[in-house]
């Protein structure tokens, strides 16, 4: 194996769903701000949309997940496009 090719910040690092709470623990080399305690160990922590524990395709149900207003903003940007279309 190349010696020197592995980042040298390889951690442990809490990724957290933010769609059901679900925190799992896993090695990344992500740069992070907040840190989370699990289990009374402190580790960085990763907030992400959506894991496998929320995902459709992993639990079977569908899901709408409108982080951040995209389907408001989407339905305000293209407005008057739409509704030009339905006439």
């Amino acid at each position: 194996m190349k010696k020197d090719i592995h980042p040298k910040n390889y951690r442990l690092v809490a990724f957290k769903d933010m769609s059901n709470e679900h925190v799992f623990i896993t090695k990344s080399t992500v740069n992070t701000r907040e840190t989370i305690e699990v289990d009374g160990v402190e580790y960085p922590l990763v907030k992400v949309e959506i894991s496998n524990t929320s995902h459709p395709f992993y639990t079977g149900k569908m899901k709408l997940v409108d982080t951040a207003g995209r389907v408001d903003k989407f339905m305000t940007k293209y407005k008057k496009h739409l509704d030009k279309k339905s006439n």
